[in-house]
């Protein structure tokens, strides 16, 4: 079967799907739809083949598609997504798949109504540096971890267009942590027990662009992720992606989006010596945790390497329309991202802990 997609919004990411769709045998882009005119004479200079569309009426009411990308400004999503679940078009949404759950869930009952495909793009679980992290996590290889720190840092901190608009969804919250915090969700295997949270607007008047965000699971693990995006420093090589992770083995840490980094070990651990036997003791005192390590006492490994691609989330998605994989991004995973981002702002709001269930 040859799938027929448009894409709804051509903006920044709605040019990469284009292309994308583009890219597979059994699919192609017939047709874009934006109200920007400007970006409608844009898409049709570089595909002349394709029809345009300044509205999602006219498009579900003329295009010969079964199929849309909705990539629109994140307060469009909800309307949008109805809209071409009662025309009976399979959908993949941009995230965040809704400004909250409610709307989600308000979108999913006319989805499930017209039984058609839904899935929203969190192509970020094929990061590579995720997908080390992921493995080592899942192998055992640092014994039973405790803690899990994901970080972005940026100098600029200004956002840019609708991003700075909150009535529009902007905000890095939405913007970036509903990636991070997804990332974190698909690869621990426990319930998500508590949430604490602080989101700031440091240098943007309406949208958050700073947040620490706690989650502590049911099986011990405390996950970190922070994001900045005017986080200032003058050491080279600080800023980016940077992943760590420990656990009673061992621990591992992987620094930019093509990773690089070390799964790290000790020889030994210190042994528990009364300090008149102890030489070390004289010099660092009784925590020699924090001396400086002997020679050959610390390990080190190669991180593992995953040759993943984003392209691997469209893969899914079409082999799951032919019925051959289950679906990768599925909506319960994504409700439940959005019940996480939920809590971060009660908690921020409240400067207490949320209990999620």
């Amino acid at each position: 079967m040859k799938y027929r997609f448009a894409v709804i919004g051509y903006g920044f990411i709605g040019r990469r799907h284009v292309e994308t769709l583009k890219s597979f045998e059994n699919c192609d882009c017939v047709a874009v739809c934006d109200i920007n005119p400007e970006r409608l004479n844009e898409a049709k200079m570089l595909h002349p083949e394709m029809e345009v569309y300044d509205h999602i009426d006219k498009l579900t009411e003329s295009a010969d598609i079964n199929g849309v990308v909705i990539a629109a400004n994140n307060n469009q999503h909800k309307e949008l997504v109805i809209k071409a679940a009662r025309a009976g078009l399979n959908i993949i949404c941009e995230k965040p798949a809704a400004m909250s759950v409610k709307d989600f869930d308000e979108m999913m009952a006319e989805v499930e109504k017209a039984d058609v495909h839904f899935t929203v793009h969190q192509q970020r679980r094929f990061d590579k540096d995720f997908q080390s992290i992921k493995k080592c996590y899942k192998d055992g290889s640092l014994g039973d971890i405790y803690t899990i720190k994901s970080s972005l840092y940026g100098y600029n901190g200004n956002m840019h267009d609708w991003h700075v608009h909150k009535v529009e969804g902007g905000g890095m919250l939405y913007d970036w942590g509903v990636h991070l915090i997804d990332q974190i969700l698909y690869m621990i295997d426990s319930p998500l027990k508590t949430v604490f949270a602080d989101v700031r607007n440091v240098i943007n008047a309406e949208v958050d662009d700073y947040f620490n965000i706690l989650l502590r699971f049911e099986n011990g693990v405390t996950a970190e992720i922070e994001l900045g995006t005017y986080y200032l420093s003058d050491q080279p090589e600080w800023f980016e992606r940077h992943w760590y992770m420990s656990g009673n083995a061992g621990s591992m840490y992987a620094n930019k989006f093509d990773p690089e980094g070390k799964i790290v070990r000790t020889a030994k651990l210190l042994e528990n010596v009364a300090s008149d036997q102890d030489k070390s003791a004289k010099s660092y005192g009784p925590t020699r945790s924090f001396g400086i390590p002997e020679p050959g006492l610390i390990l080190t490994e190669e991180i593992p390497k995953v040759g993943s691609e984003h392209i691997e989330f469209f893969q899914n998605y079409f082999a799951n329309l032919e019925g051959k994989e289950e679906l990768l991004v599925k909506p319960e995973q994504v409700r439940e991202v959005l019940a996480v981002m939920e809590a971060c702002w009660q908690s921020s709001a409240t400067w207490s802990s949320v209990c999620f269930n």
